[in-house]
């Protein structure tokens, strides 16, 4: 990047101007200093001890450093040329991001620049447009807050004393609150989708000389929660009924009730995404807090499920495959990739040569994987018995045979075992074109999880674990299918208070949602037409 930078400019680029051209030396020695700081990052992150590397967001805010000081150094070459009055050619001659996209949803407001002139200098005659030329520019109006104004007028008959008649008060998440469901909805996702915590949205809306305190938005997101929990709860046993789920779990540190410490509770995890072989039922991920780690949560997760579990091999799921269980034995795959990180941080000195192999032999398992990704379970079993089944063939006889041969407590070594002991539910995937190689697609969606985790530090309480638990799955699975979640949380609570227990609810689920509001919308367009 530096060099190419060093090899754009020549003597005529550089400005007259000994401030600007000060200015560009500086910036410029402090590019390379971010530069070689970034270098040095990427270094102790790819070949470090595990305690010194960097998580992937860490990585990328050192890599927006870098490509501010890239910025840097090109507005002020744009400066050196506008004040030596040459046309700068710099911004789009210099590699970047691509131009962000426009969508044609977004209002477009007409400005037009006219010149001064509007008669010919030569003639004086009227000028005509000729042509013109058109840019698009991204603009913002900062969050708008408004009031809705709900007027119930009181209405009786001036010759008859039956009475006064008046509209029934709406029903609303907060009754007789202030905020709206759209205000509740935004809140909501700028917790859970984009990880702001309340008093910070608190600190945004008193710039606007709007006063409300987190707790206040607090109570907003827990009676939310109280009404989603419903639409959550029949995810869920939709979920039980699926061919295949992936699970995983992840700490959730939460207050302990009148002790003022910390316990460790559990956010479990259960995806559903049937997209790599084609299959019909829509993506879905659901959250829920337990408050252990133990085979006795993961019964109570799963019930009586008997499909294929994908997991990380952790023994708390194998009671799924026993025969006694109400639902009938389900079936267990494992995780390719956690069987390859055990192998990485051996492999990387270039010395330990079955790890570096068993890596070669796990890499041709993937390549075959990304050829086949989107078809069928049917034309991805016979692509795996053709050329997956002989890459695994004689992996299992080698690596008991290499185990003796590895210094006991070595990393390899306990990688190894780690694979043998596993190695059933690791060849699952070569019985059934359904089974994933890993189980990476749950691991993303615990992501935004940790990044939550990160920001909140922990939950108030169980029931606050919870909540944040069925929040999140709404978000989580409106991101799976393509949704706004703001324009989703927004419709869906307007619409589920009016809803009783014995109504259904399966036209509120995120994968079957049409918003109301967008729908009334276009009947108003097209009538008005």
């Amino acid at each position: 990047m530096c060099q190419k930078w060093r090899m754009s400019v020549t003597s005529a680029d550089l400005p007259d101007d000994i401030a600007i051209l000060k200015a560009m030396v500086i910036a410029g020695l402090e590019r390379e200093a971010r530069i070689q700081h970034l270098l040095d990052l990427i270094r102790r992150t790819t070949f470090g001890k595990r305690s010194e590397k960097l998580s992937e967001d860490q990585l990328t805010l050192a890599l927006e450093d870098v490509e501010v000081a890239q910025a840097e150094l090109l507005a002020l070459a744009e400066q050196s040329d506008a004040a030596a009055g040459r046309k700068s050619e710099r911004a789009r001659k210099e590699p970047g991001a691509p131009r962000a996209s426009l969508p044609g949803h977004l209002p477009h407001i007409e400005d037009e620049i006219l010149p001064d002139e509007t008669e010919c200098p030569c003639c004086g005659g009227a000028l005509h447009c000729i042509g013109s030329d058109i840019s698009k520019r991204l603009d913002v109006i900062p969050a708008q807050y408004r009031v809705i104004v709900t007027s119930r007028p009181k209405l009786a008959c001036r010759v008859c004393s039956d009475g006064v008649f008046q509209a029934p008060a709406p029903k609303h998440i907060v009754p007789g609150g202030l905020p709206s469901e759209a205000l509740i909805a935004d809140v909501i996702v700028k917790k859970y989708a984009d990880h702001g915590p309340f008093y910070r949205q608190a600190q945004a809306m008193r710039r606007q000389g709007i006063e409300i305190d987190r707790g206040t938005m607090c109570n907003w997101a827990g009676r939310s929660a109280a009404w989603l929990a419903r639409i959550t709860n029949q995810m869920k046993a939709e979920q039980l009924s699926s061919g295949r789920l992936f699970v995983d779990e992840t700490t959730a540190r939460v207050l302990a009730p009148g002790t003022g410490k910390v316990k460790i509770g559990y956010l479990w995890a259960v995806a559903r995404d049937d997209r790599a072989h084609g299959g019909a039922d829509p993506p879905m991920v659901a959250y829920s807090y337990m408050p252990g780690r133990g085979k006795i949560w993961a019964q109570k997760l799963l019930g009586d499920y008997s499909g294929i579990v994908q997991c990380d091999g952790y023994a708390a799921y194998k009671h799924i495959e026993a025969s006694d269980r109400k639902g009938g034995p389900g079936t267990l795959a494992f995780c390719w990739a956690h069987v390859r990180r055990g192998y990485i941080d051996d492999a990387k000195d270039g010395h330990a040569t079955v790890a570096a192999e068993v890596l070669r032999r796990i890499a041709k398992l993937y390549e075959i994987e990304a050829r086949i990704r989107g078809l069928s379970a049917e034309e991805r079993l016979v692509v795996r018995r053709a050329e997956s089944a002989p890459v695994i063939a004689n992996m299992q006889p080698w690596l008991k045979d290499m185990l003796p041969k590895l210094a006991k407590g070595s990393g390899t070594a306990e990688a190894v075992g780690y694979t043998l002991n596993h190695w059933k539910g690791l060849v699952r995937f070569l019985d059934d074109g359904r089974i994933e190689l890993d189980n990476n697609t749950v691991e993303r969606s615990m992501r935004p999880i940790a990044l939550q985790r990160k920001n909140a530090l922990f939950a108030g309480h169980d029931l606050g674990a919870e909540n944040w638990a069925t929040i999140a799955t709404l978000v989580e699975t409106c991101k799976l299918n393509n949704i706004n979640p703001q324009a989703y949380l927004a419709d869906v609570l307007a619409r589920i208070v009016h809803r009783t227990d014995a109504d259904p609810i399966d036209d509120l689920l995120p994968y079957n949602w049409v918003d109301s509001r967008a729908s009334a919308t276009e009947a108003a367009i097209a009538q008005a037409a």
